[in-house]
């Protein structure tokens, strides 16, 4: 029995998918979806697998892996390289919470720089922008 996912064009399939065309063109240069072959005087037709080949990098980009960490893991796809998507995994975990970490220092900084703000008084100069000129070094100067 053939399912509604066999046998697309390249544009019902990219609507299936949820991208648009130049979104599967672009994963087929980066070697991230193969490209069917092209039947003389046809057009290339893609199935229910590409679909969820799609669907699978963007769920990865969503979680934060790069189109070469991406690569690697649909390398792994077959299920048996559980240790070493699990060290990919791990990775782009630190990752996140280095980039959380270095959120929450921004935003302590922004906080207060935003607190100087509302708190000058008279035609003292902007804090904020003080600041970002060097004037007054920012507290927390890890948040660069």
């Amino acid at each position: 029995m053939q399912t509604i996912f066999e046998n697309l064009t390249i544009g019902v399939f990219a609507k299936a998918a949820g991208v648009n065309v130049e979104t599967i063109r672009f994963y087929q240069r980066k070697g991230l979806l193969p490209e069917p072959d092209k039947p003389y005087g046809s057009i290339r037709r893609y199935g229910e697998a590409d679909v969820t080949r799609v669907r699978f990098v963007k769920s990865a980009q969503r979680l934060g892996f790069s189109l070469d960490e991406i690569a690697e893991l649909l390398r792994l796809d077959d299920g048996t390289h559980c240790d070493e998507a699990s060290h990919l995994a791990e990775h782009k975990l630190q990752d996140v919470r280095e980039k959380i970490a270095d959120l929450a220092r921004m935003e302590t900084v922004l906080s207060e720089l935003v607190r100087a703000c509302h708190a000058r008084k008279g035609n003292v100069s902007c804090p904020l922008i003080a600041s970002l000129q060097g004037e007054k070094e920012i507290s927390n100067s890890g948040a660069e």
